[in-house]
């Protein structure tokens, strides 16, 4: 995985290394996207693709279902609204 110690969210992205971070989604936006990349233990990292080095957003397995459900339900939209 590349990860030089802990993992943390914050932690820079490319302590996570390079291979296997993917854009499970894109749209118009000229091509900057956010990155995930699922984890050895189950947890996601983020991270925003014109700042690959940047810090990466870490997510437990349980983090990650309840906002993709919540989400699904419609209760992030206002985030969009």
């Amino acid at each position: 995985m590349g990860s030089k110690g802990p993992i943390y969210s914050g932690m820079p992205a490319v302590d996570l290394g390079t291979e296997g971070w993917e854009k499970p989604w894109s749209g118009t936006n000229g091509g900057s996207c956010v990155e995930a990349k699922r984890l050895p233990d189950g947890s996601v990292a983020f991270r925003q693709s014109t700042d690959p080095d940047g810090p990466a957003l870490v997510y437990t397995r349980d983090e990650m279902i309840s906002f993709l459900e919540g989400a699904k339900s419609g209760q992030a939209d206002f985030l969009v609204a």
